[in-house]
């Protein structure tokens, strides 16, 4: 799974380069992000722009990346597809990740100011 990491200040942003998490990638997914986050110590965004499709396999994955960063970790979702919004709200998952409209929004939130 392509999934680009980067920090800025104590923020570890994760961008999704693929169009689907599903069950043909979903530990895939999990085992790149727990590589990723092994020495991050605040907060981290998951950028899913360029994700369209998330099933339920996906979305466990996504619950479990939340799991991976145990009870100090924080992972909020940012820049999210119509379809992957509509499956974040049916399953109530709003209200368990912050979700931002944008990585810059995100960003803003937490005091940083997006890279150039």
């Amino acid at each position: 799974m392509n999934i680009h990491s980067e920090s800025i200040g104590q923020v570890t942003i994760l961008r999704v380069g693929a169009d689907r998490i599903d069950a043909a990638v979903a530990i895939q997914f999990k085992d790149t992000f727990r590589d990723l986050v092994a020495d991050a110590t605040g907060p981290v965004i998951l950028d899913l722009e360029q994700v369209s499709f998330l099933d339920s396999s996906g979305l466990g994955a996504v619950v479990a990346a939340r799991k991976i960063l145990g009870d100090a970790g924080e992972l909020e979702l940012c820049s999210l597809s119509p379809a992957v919004d509509k499956v974040m709200k049916l399953t109530r998952m709003n209200t368990v990740f912050p979700i931002h409209g944008s990585l810059d929004a995100a960003l803003n939130s937490h005091g940083v100011a997006p890279a150039a």
